[in-house]
């Protein structure tokens, strides 16, 4: 069930049945006929059904909508992080970051259901946090951590460790153009190597609501001969814009849950560059190269050591294809939830067991 719209989307080549927009009624009758009842975050609705039909309830959690109202725990409008002022029972200051992006009244409200979306959350079956991050931040009892899962790339879309040194450096930043992903970060440290004469360029993929401010920065600061924007790219599209990147770089500045992003770039065996800030800074781990949440001059070290020497770049993308693999496999993913799943319902696992982790 989802309340998103099919835009397009043909549901039928799914191996299952998706129910889009459904209303309460139908919420009711497939919750009723399910065994278990697993949420992609705290949403009120199937949790208080749920829980009123005693079904086992189990919560995703790749936000922190459990312990912020605006999921993010970012303190708004400087975009900083939030000290946790919900669970401090600092109800104005979250109050006052809500209404910056709403009107007061709707700021309230959001405010007010946070308090059963805590309750049913604290009472659910089981729990599921995407990093050992997000299991920290919640503190919520019979959590377990789950890695995100992927495929296998193809071998086309391995990084060739045996190519030659491009003329020109490429990084490349992938994800949404929002205030939190610290693009200007990325540009600041880009504008400090450009005037040390290093030779490269950095392609931004996506789009969002920050693309007016990051293409006025461009602009203002003259980067336009070396920075580019591509737009919202997927598949084809998106790795032949990636063919020449040699690493990707992830500037956030607020705790990313996991950063599914740098997990699709280290299964390719490309060099990750990220801030060391919540889950993103322990899915690259050892095999990447980390800057300090906000800071330029930091990210302007890493990409400089990525410049000037090959060699790292390389060892560090061969290191981060096998942490990917190690950590980050889609039969992982799948065995670790159906090992949590059968456990709920008191069925033997017929040996299912949990992959070395």
């Amino acid at each position: 069930m989802t309340n998103s719209p099919a835009g397009g989307q043909d549901d039928s080549a799914y191996p299952f049945q998706v129910v889009r927009l459904p209303n309460f009624l139908t919420l009711c009758k497939l919750i009723y006929g399910a065994d278990i009842i697993h949420v992609a975050g705290p949403a009120l609705p199937p949790l208080l059904v749920g829980w009123l039909m005693r079904k086992p309830r189990v919560i995703e959690h790749h936000g922190y909508q459990a312990i912020c109202p605006n999921g993010l725990l970012l303190e708004l409008p400087q975009v900083s992080l939030c000290p946790g002022h919900f669970e401090a029972k600092a109800y104005r200051n979250c109050l006052r970051c809500q209404s910056v992006e709403m009107p007061k009244v709707k700021a309230l409200l959001k405010l007010i259901l946070m308090f059963p979306r805590r309750f049913l959350a604290r009472f659910a079956t089981a729990h599921i946090a995407i990093t050992d991050h997000v299991l920290r931040r919640h503190s919520l009892p019979r959590t377990e951590r789950i890695y995100y899962g992927i495929s296998e790339p193809t071998a086309e879309a391995l990084l060739n460790d045996g190519a030659e040194p491009l003329k020109r450096f490429s990084f490349a930043y992938v994800g949404r153009f929002v205030a939190e992903k610290g693009i200007p970060v990325l540009l600041q440290a880009a504008e400090i190597l450009k005037q040390e004469g290093f030779d490269f360029q950095v392609d931004l993929i996506g789009d969002g609501p920050e693309r007016s401010r990051i293409e006025s920065v461009i602009s203002g600061k003259r980067l336009t001969d070396f920075v580019h924007i591509t737009g919202y790219l997927t598949g084809t599209s998106l790795g032949e814009a990636l063919k020449d990147c040699r690493a990707v770089v992830m500037p956030s500045v607020w705790e990313e849950t996991a950063g599914l992003s740098a997990i699709e770039q280290m299964m390719r065996g490309r060099l990750v560059i990220a801030s060391e800030i919540g889950g993103l800074g322990e899915v690259v781990g050892d095999a990447g190269l980390l800057c300090v949440p906000g800071d330029a001059a930091s990210l302007a070290s890493q990409m400089r050591r990525a410049l000037s020497d090959g060699m790292l770049v390389r060892n560090l993308g061969v290191k981060a294809r096998i942490r990917a693999g190690r950590l980050f496999r889609r039969e992982r993913m799948i065995r670790d939830h159906a090992i949590l799943y059968r456990r709920l319902l008191g069925v033997d696992n017929h040996g299912l067991v949990p992959l070395p982790r």
